[in-house]
């Protein structure tokens, strides 16, 4: 059955170009378009291997906005604010930049870095705080839990209804729509030497690895490896993605990543990408 990476809901259109199209991922263009991002950036989540470029350091400081570094899984954003409230929830409230776009430290702060239309596919960023002509997000750069500003002209606003939470303690994961549990199952977690981080972060993306054949969609999260600076020549991005061993639920056995059943995967994929995962050791 052909499945899609659903676009956040009611997402009104603001300024030039966004629209319905460009805001929906289908799985058939995961294959043709999503993997040749993967594979063009060499991307490599922590279950995974092959081929990858070394992340990128960003340093702080003021440029034109066309010369500041990127925020992204590949690079460390020097000087941006750490997440104020890591276990917090918001309203559903997520942005997805019209145009490229600096990050700011503080409302009308430093520049430090600037933020793309596309990552793995639409860029869709989840809303901290507001404050006028500013809003506050997530950042998918590490160090983990970052944020920065964005002013408000420059993105696209929307609601997802869904917030995910990873029990790392009971080693569950619960999907929950408008308050309500709609899912929940028992998960693979990563090992004492190499954990999955706690704190809030987000759905970053989606895409296929044909160098791999246990989970036909890898979702990767903005969040990145405590002890793993790197995996596979990658970021030592953290994913969650399918695994066919059911032996894996339930236990600490990845290098970070989150190993769900198909049946889990089948239901993420109809998640909002900006949505909270809220990953906590209850």
């Amino acid at each position: 059955m052909s499945q899609h990476i659903a676009p956040p809901e009611a997402a009104p259109s603001r300024g030039p170009g966004p629209g319905s199209s460009r805001r929906r991922i289908l799985f058939g263009a995961i294959a043709g378009v999503a993997v040749m991002i993967a594979l063009a950036l060499g991307f490599t989540f922590l279950d995974g291997g092959g081929p990858g470029t070394e992340p990128s350091s960003v340093t702080e400081g003021d440029a034109p906005p066309g010369e500041l570094p990127v925020s992204s899984t590949y690079t460390t954003v020097e000087g941006a604010p750490s997440d104020p409230d890591p276990l917090g929830r918001n309203d559903g409230l997520v942005v997805h930049p019209i145009r490229e776009t600096p990050v700011h430290d503080a409302p009308d702060g430093r520049a430090i870095a600037r933020m793309e239309t596309t990552q793995f596919g639409d860029t869709w960023l989840p809303v901290l705080a507001e404050q006028p002509g500013w809003v506050q997000v997530l950042l998918p750069s590490k160090p983990a839990s970052s944020t920065g500003w964005i002013r408000a002209d420059d993105v696209e606003r929307a609601r997802t209804p869904y917030v995910v939470e990873v029990h790392l303690g009971s080693k569950t994961l619960e999907l929950v729509r408008d308050g309500d549990v709609v899912g929940q199952w028992s998960v693979g977690i990563g090992t004492e030497e190499t954990p999955t981080p706690t704190g809030r972060t987000f759905l970053l993306g989606a895409f296929a690895d044909q160098n791999q054949n246990f989970s036909p969609v890898i979702l990767p999260l903005g969040t990145h490896s405590p002890t793993l600076d790197t995996f596979g020549g990658g970021p030592g991005t953290v994913a969650i993605h399918a695994w066919p061993e059911a032996s894996s639920f339930g236990q600490a056995v990845s290098n970070g990543c989150l190993r769900i059943s198909q049946e889990a995967l089948e239901q993420l994929t109809e998640v909002p990408l900006g949505t909270l995962v809220i990953i906590d050791q209850e």
